[in-house]
């Protein structure tokens, strides 16, 4: 991929997104964890510890490439994506779970994803340049750089400004969803001559691993009891990664375009399959339950971001 996008365009890309993430949260994002303990606590063991456990499952009994293999154990420890709300406005989850479902899981990050690849290149050994040995003290300031401190950044300006902030949500999720297909277009187009190789390798696991991780975000919750809508919510959040945070860690941290690959796939197939299994669920939902979320204070209906 060429150097200036590589070094430069992606990181600043992604600071545009985790920005945009920031601009819609608020420190009440965060009290949520103690006002609904039972549905924050399933979906974030779900995310933090199911869905890595389940893809090096998943990679080991479908015999994935090493290099292949860690990409997408990257992309299970990437949080939830930042258009996870907007599938669940659209399929009458709650909203406003999944807003501090992101913003923790946001910080969370900065800790799982360097520890979780890190064991996968331990176990994988894959032929990496430099990055063979995992992730040192220097690369995970990197990750918490671009996770979190443009994050921050967003929260400290709806604070200081918050009129300026919801004026500016909505041009920065458009921008965002279009730095996403842009940031995918060109880890694919990065990778052309062997694209139809990946797609063969890749992307029956990445659609096995978007199925299991919708699946297992509406299930446990249930299954604990977790309210319907909340389980929407969770499904999603668990369901669509953050394929943007995945590939500029590929690119800019660990600087191998091939374990952007599975991000790049996933990043494709998840919107379709996010898509049916939310038409399912909004189909099945309870009678009883409400379709629509209240929104918070200064906040648009939709509470999208």
């Amino acid at each position: 991929m060429d150097t200036a996008l590589t070094s430069v365009g992606l990181p600043l890309a992604l600071a545009v997104v985790m920005f945009g993430l920031g601009l819609s949260l608020t420190v009440r994002d965060f009290a949520r964890i103690a006002r609904e303990p039972r549905a924050v606590a399933v979906a974030l063991a779900t995310q933090v510890l199911l869905l890595p456990a389940a893809c090096f499952a998943l990679v080991l009994a479908l015999g994935l490439d090493p290099v292949l293999a860690v990409g997408m154990m990257l992309l299970a420890a990437s949080p939830g994506g930042t258009t996870a709300n907007l599938f669940s406005h659209l399929f009458r989850g709650d909203v406003a779970l999944n807003i501090t479902l992101t913003a923790v899981n946001s910080v969370l990050a900065v800790l799982t994803l360097p520890v979780v690849v890190t064991l996968a290149i331990g176990w994988f050994e894959p032929p990496l340049g430099g990055a063979s040995v995992g992730l040192q003290f220097d690369k995970i300031a990197q990750v918490f750089a671009i996770v979190l401190v443009p994050v921050v950044l967003g929260m400290v300006v709806r604070r200081l400004a918050p009129a300026f902030a919801d004026r500016a949500d909505r041009p920065v999720r458009v921008l965002s969803a279009v730095v996403l297909v842009l940031v995918i277009a060109g880890a694919l187009l990065a990778e052309r001559e062997d694209l139809g190789t990946y797609l063969a390798d890749v992307g029956v696991v990445t659609t096995l691993f978007c199925l299991a991780s919708l699946a297992a975000g509406f299930l446990l919750p249930r299954l604990f009891r977790v309210g319907y809508r909340q389980s929407v919510a969770s499904a999603f959040e668990i369901g669509i990664h953050n394929s943007t945070l995945a590939i500029a860690v590929a690119l800019t941290v660990l600087g191998d375009e091939r374990l952007a690959v599975p991000a790049a796939v996933y990043g494709v197939v998840m919107f379709p399959l996010a898509a049916g299994v939310g038409y399912v669920l909004a189909r099945r939902a309870p009678a009883g339950e409400p379709t629509a979320t209240a929104p918070r204070s200064g906040e648009s209906p939709a509470g999208q971001r």
